[in-house]
């Protein structure tokens, strides 16, 4: 059952991102009237955009005056050097977001993208002390550590309470996406990296630890959760609940490497005996990156802009075993899913379309 009759004004948070982008597109092609927020003023095509910025209230509040969206989506965070450095730029950039939206009273559904850290814990705690098992379900209870998702979501509430709005939180494993200008993502750092292994002639190497090259491992196709961010805001059984978001199905990295590996037609090597991260075996990439952009007339020449090394090796480098429930989705009512390969490939074909890789 809808909980609005038809679509409205929906306003997306953080709309350069790879959630975001995806998201705010799908609204505008379903008939939303969709603002995308972000500090650059970038937004796909049929987004009205805003600019903003969410450590300013007085800028927030001015940005959003006469926005007045029915559904808000909350895509954006800020990474800081420090988890209670994380716990207050985050949580304050909802706390000011949530109070610039109050004089307008329009909010009816507010949803937040967080993720499997909630179970697995901070940077700075990750993967230790009692963690719950795998797969991950939503009941299972904070972890002592602080976390500032658990902060976010305490905004989130509070406001909730306050205004008298719904709120959905989607929990999502490793993002395979479509996203332009923005690095954090799998899909296109492994591209990259493969595309310059072929043009030095290196070796396409699993970067990652052992458990997750042998071991069962699940992702979120960004399509995917897209759609359940518009089925939470729209359905009654979304409405003030905590969602985890996978494909639905499980791989292995020690199964999908080579067929990566195939695909930009590179030899590749598994995991053997330790580690091995992009973040040092790409370190210094950037002239060779330029060198492949211009020969084939790529768009993004600088690999910065392409590639995280980092966010990908934090990923791939698990040690700990990371699986994710979803029936309590399925109960609800969304039976969304994708097959993790197709997805892979699929978005690796968007990215050459775009002309982003070779």
């Amino acid at each position: 059952m809808r909980s609005t009759p038809a679509p409205g004004r929906a306003l997306v948070v953080g709309a350069t991102g790879i959630i975001g982008q995806t998201l705010s597109s799908q609204l505008a092609a379903g008939g939303w009237t969709t603002f995308g927020l972000s500090r650059s003023g970038l937004a796909a095509s049929g987004v009205t955009p805003v600019v903003a910025d969410l450590a300013d209230p007085d800028g927030l509040a001015d940005a959003l005056a006469g926005v007045a969206p029915e559904l808000v989506a909350i895509t954006a965070w800020t990474r800081q050097a420090t988890e209670q450095e994380n716990i207050a730029v985050n949580g304050a950039a909802v706390r000011h977001l949530l109070a610039a939206l109050e004089p307008a009273g329009s909010v009816q559904h507010v949803a937040l993208m967080t993720g499997l850290k909630h179970y697995l814990g901070p940077f700075e705690a990750y993967g230790t002390g009692n963690m719950p098992d795998t797969p991950f379900r939503e009941e299972a209870p904070r972890l002592d550590h602080p976390n500032f998702y658990y902060a976010q979501e305490d905004e989130l509430f509070a406001s909730a309470r306050r205004n008298a709005f719904t709120w959905s939180v989607h929990r999502s494993h490793t993002v395979f996406g479509f996203a332009t200008g923005n690095a954090m993502n799998m899909v296109l750092t492994i591209s990259a990296y493969a595309t310059i292994c072929k043009e030095l002639g290196l070796a396409f190497v699993f970067p990652g630890s052992e458990l997750q090259w042998n071991g069962l491992t699940d992702v979120t196709d960004a399509d995917l959760l897209a759609e359940q961010i518009i089925w939470a805001g729209t359905h009654d059984a979304g409405r003030d609940q905590a969602f985890n978001i996978a494909n639905g199905d499980v791989f292995r990295w020690r199964s999908l490497w080579p067929r990566i590996a195939e695909h930009f037609d590179v030899p590749w090597e598994g995991f053997e005996g330790a580690p091995r991260p992009l973040e040092q075996s790409m370190d210094g990439m950037a002239a060779v990156w330029r060198d492949i952009a211009a020969k084939h007339q790529l768009v993004e020449p600088a690999v910065s802009r392409v590639a995280s090394w980092w966010h990908t090796d934090g990923d791939l480098g698990r040690t700990v075993e990371s699986l994710t429930d979803m029936n309590k989705s399925r109960r609800a009512g969304f039976l969304g899913f994708r097959d993790s390969r197709d997805s892979f490939f699929h978005h690796v074909a968007r990215y050459r379309e775009a002309r982003i890789i070779p």
